[in-house]
């Protein structure tokens, strides 16, 4: 009986420490992608949720529910910081890593060497409001060298005021923090056109007026400043039905693409690889988290929007299966190129990161 105890009470706290499964008992096979391409587990790491790539094979892994940011190199995963406030966001430049706590980013020194958990060299001079609402936050170093924040709503719907709803561009070896976009519900995810460089990211609707409305987006900034209509207008023409009286979508820009109500889409990056056929060549991979709130859930997989010229002229599944009747057994966040032209996945409920690669049949 004794045995038997302990051997239950070892598989308990092994299903808490490792979050929802093992890599090992994960269900692969019930993923679906189109020929050729494949998918595996790369990466063991709790709660992982952004991305950030660095020099020598270097990934650091942001989480959400957790206080910690991971170090991936060489296969092995280690604790690169710890005791933080939702330190979702990581982005990586000029050997440092800036992490996004809820109101303000911490820059980190990188050694070629780390035997224990950093501690932030300092905390950059511009300060974010402390709201959790939407508070956890992606961010990443645009074509310009700056460093892109984005604020969320601090509610589902509301009248924000003037420090939130926006995305924002730091100096981070200054004091300067400048709107990009603003009308923004809430981005976890954006990245630059690599020909045009202009910022593209995907943005959650709000919840609450039905199961297919509004839909989630992926928009395009063709010029700083512009206004993406929320609280006001949803996806290219839902009139929000308490902020949006006497308001016309015209005057806002529109998505460049609508995607299901409620997926939560939230990394996404231009492919410009080497590895998958020339058709992905130029195209935006995102991850869609999920719904957690429509009677029948949908989203849980990762996408794929061509782009042509600047427009969006189609969105189709890339890696779907994680929803099964019903029921997920796993969420996809973020995405990320490697050099080799695969895709990293992280999956903050599987507690992994996955890698995509391609085969041409025949080779």
């Amino acid at each position: 009986m004794f045995n038997v105890s302990k051997k239950l009470t070892t598989l308990f706290a092994v299903f808490l420490i490792g979050g929802a499964a093992y890599a090992a008992d994960l269900p692969l096979n019930k993923l679906k992608m189109p020929p050729g391409f494949e998918i595996s587990v790369w990466a063991k790491v709790k709660d992982a949720r952004s991305i950030a790539q660095a020099p020598g094979g270097r990934f650091f892994i942001g989480s959400r529910a957790g206080d910690k940011v991971s170090l991936v190199q060489n296969g092995k995963v280690q604790t690169f910081a710890e005791g933080l406030d939702t330190p979702n966001g990581v982005a990586f430049k000029d050997g440092k890593l800036y992490v996004a706590e809820v109101s303000k980013i911490l820059e980190f020194n990188v050694p070629d060497k780390i035997s224990a958990p950093q501690k932030p060299a300092k905390t950059l001079s511009q300060k974010f409001p402390s709201d959790t609402h939407h508070g956890w936050k992606f961010i990443r170093f645009g074509p310009d060298g700056k460093l892109y924040v984005p604020v969320g709503a601090p509610c589902n719907i509301c009248d924000m005021g003037t420090e939130y709803g926006r995305i924002y561009r730091l100096d981070v070896n200054g004091t300067a923090k400048d709107i990009v976009a603003e009308g923004v519900r809430n981005t976890v995810g954006f990245d630059w056109d690599p020909t045009t460089k202009d910022l593209w990211f995907t943005e959650n609707g709000r919840d609450w007026l039905g199961d297919d409305s509004p839909p989630d987006e992926i928009n395009h900034l063709s010029k700083v400043g512009e206004h993406f209509g929320f609280p006001f207008c949803h996806g290219k023409n839902v009139l929000d039905k308490e902020f949006g009286k006497g308001k016309d979508c015209k005057n806002y820009k529109a998505p460049e693409a609508e995607l299901r109500a409620h997926v939560a889409a939230l990394g996404m990056r231009f492919y410009n690889g080497k590895m998958f056929p020339s058709e992905y060549q130029g195209g935006i991979i995102y991850a869609e988290h999920g719904s957690w709130n429509r009677s029948a859930p949908q989203g849980y997989m990762v996408g794929f929007a061509k782009v042509k010229d600047g427009k969006i002229t189609s969105v189709m599944p890339l890696v779907e299966g994680w929803l099964q009747v019903g029921d997920a057994w796993g969420r996809p966040v973020d995405v990320e190129v490697m050099e080799d032209g695969s895709v990293l996945i992280s999956d903050d409920k599987a507690g992994v990161i996955y890698r995509l690669t391609y085969k041409a049949k025949g080779k």
